[in-house]
């Protein structure tokens, strides 16, 4: 049986009517010419039927070492606790518990909102989404768009939708390269045009759009499909919104994820914790990782996405240059 080592993996760009080219511009992703690419998929594992109506497995494929090839599906069921640890496995299909993507929004993304557990659990074809966007880079006005005003009633918002006037219900908030923003499911948002941002979610892709500024999709010519009354009831009407970024080291603590976030000066080196899967997201510089009883050394700079498994002993990054990155581990 081969050994376990820290994964990188090929990315999946998903074209968008919003998207553009600042995965290529900004983070160096080797983009299909002559496309508006919204998201680059970078660690996910989907069981078939969930994701464009799949027939198969859709799932991260190993970019390095001697399992290069082979999916992130595939080593969850080849090395089990190896790569996962305690960390419990996500939905009856038994995938990995968690979901990256950078996103490039040169339009304002949809108003949307996602499931709940509630939602989910008694709609068989929908599930949850919690997720966080960490901002890589910002045009100079960019905002988004985060949690109802307070007092907005469901009422005026259905209202609102009538008449064209969601966007003043909603809070905008200025996003700056380096904060954090947490939303929980039931969160009505949009990101907003201008923002590169590298998103950590639950391991699902069940959106609810509920307004989409009457945009036509100049693939089809039509205006695309809402579904206003399946987001009604995943909204959340009874919490004020919070809308402000995250500060310090911890941006992110839930139920289904941590986010932490971590610098190195030149010269200097940091011990990840061991025992459980980390993964991280390099936001900028580049560092090198090695671990015990890896040979090879990965090298990993900003828009890349590494996955250390559990088994790896005393993983310690190094940088000659300075660094950052997103530190995403799971609670057990």
């Amino acid at each position: 049986m081969m050994s376990l080592y820290p994964f990188k993996f090929r990315p999946r760009f998903v074209e968008k009517m919003w998207g553009g080219r600042k995965l290529q511009t900004a983070l160096g992703k080797p983009l299909p010419a002559g496309k508006s690419i919204g998201e680059s998929w970078e660690l996910f594992d989907f069981p078939p039927g969930v994701v464009e109506k799949s027939t198969e497995w859709v799932s991260s494929e190993i970019a390095n070492g001697p399992l290069a090839g082979r999916t992130l599906h595939w080593a969850v069921g080849e090395f089990a606790a190896e790569l996962h640890g305690k960390v419990p496995l996500s939905g009856p299909h038994k995938q990995f518990p968690i979901l990256i993507k950078f996103l490039d929004a040169r339009e304002d993304l949809s108003v949307q909102v996602h499931p709940d557990r509630a939602y989910a659990d008694s709609n068989p074809h929908a599930h949850l989404k919690t997720e966080a966007w960490y901002v890589l880079q910002n045009d100079p006005e960019a905002r988004l768009l985060m949690g109802l005003k307070p007092g907005v009633t469901r009422e005026q918002f259905e209202k609102g939708i009538q008449t064209g006037d969601v966007e003043q219900l909603i809070e905008a908030v200025k996003a700056r390269e380096g904060e954090c923003f947490f939303l929980p499911s039931g969160t009505v948002h949009a990101l907003g045009a201008g923002l590169l941002v590298a998103e950590v979610q639950t391991p699902s892709d069940t959106t609810f759009r509920v307004f989409d500024f009457d945009r036509v999709d100049p693939s089809t010519g039509k205006r695309r499909d809402l579904h206003i009354e399946q987001a009604l009831q995943c909204i959340d009407f009874s919490t004020p919104a919070e809308p402000s970024p995250a500060e310090g080291s911890r941006l992110v603590t839930c139920p289904y994820f941590h986010i932490e976030k971590r610098h190195l000066h030149p010269g200097n080196s940091r011990r990840v914790n061991d025992g459980e899967p980390t993964v991280l997201i390099v936001t900028h510089g580049t560092f090198d990782l090695r671990a015990n009883g890896v040979s090879e050394i990965l090298t990993a700079a900003r828009g890349e996405v590494v996955l250390i498994p559990a088994a790896i002993a005393r993983p310690t990054i190094e940088t000659t240059a300075g660094c950052g990155w997103l530190e995403v581990t799971f609670p057990c």
